[in-house]
């Protein structure tokens, strides 16, 4: 027969190792879970950058055009001072040189 003392032992044990694969199953589902969590959140995350490097490249598109406009701009501008200014260089010369 078993005494009292040894029984109540009996129902440690038990309840322990039904604690412990409970435990496991629970570890194991939140896991699953936690992994399908972390790949959904990073899906989304990714999305949000793609979508931020695209307005990013269009920002960048019509900056680099609108820069190109004010070269092309600037440099046809320059070009002109350039020209005039060695024209009047080159009358000044020839007027101190040539006495004309």
């Amino acid at each position: 027969m078993t005494t009292n003392g040894e029984s109540k032992f009996s129902y440690l044990l038990t309840g322990l190792a039904l604690g412990a694969i409970g435990g496991l199953v629970a570890a194991i589902l939140a896991r699953k879970e936690t992994r399908e969590a972390l790949r959904e959140g990073s899906g989304k995350s990714l999305d949000f950058l793609n979508q931020q490097a695209g307005k990013l490249r269009e920002t960048a598109d019509v900056i680099v055009q609108q820069g190109k406009k004010l070269i092309a701009c600037s440099g046809s501008d320059s070009v002109d001072h350039s020209t005039e200014a060695k024209r009047q260089t080159y009358q000044e010369d020839k007027r101190e040189h040539l006495g004309g």
